[in-house]
């Protein structure tokens, strides 16, 4: 008996870096035409960067969540390449400690970092 439930031990131990691994994708807003995926070691890079680069915080005077249209007084920044190539396309805002991406041509945020 103790030999099976050390064993189990042994299997949920090994098996939970696995859990561990998780992508978050944001859903699609409306006029986005797909959802993004950022898996979690790039949030962090991307929050690394922002932090060592000491990126300036924009204040943004209208409401900031995925969807919203951003005024065109924003200043958006183009994303690094080492970011991965799947982000190059979007451009990116600092403001209130958060990540903001943007698709350029429609000006809309399609996902945020915390």
């Amino acid at each position: 008996m103790k030999r099976t439930l050390l064993a189990g031990i042994a299997v949920l131990a090994l098996s939970a870096p696995a859990f561990a691994q998780t992508t978050i994708q944001t859903s699609p807003s409306v006029g986005v035409s797909a959802g993004v995926t950022i898996a979690p070691e790039q949030r962090t890079k991307i929050k690394q960067f922002v932090v060592e680069k000491k990126v300036k915080p924009i204040t943004v005077k209208e409401k900031v969540a995925v969807g919203a249209t951003l005024p065109a007084d924003v200043e958006l920044v183009a994303v690094p390449s080492d970011w991965g190539p799947e982000l190059v396309k979007y451009r990116y805002f600092y403001s209130d400690n958060h990540v903001y991406f943007v698709e350029p041509s429609s000006r809309k945020i399609v996902t945020v970092i915390d």
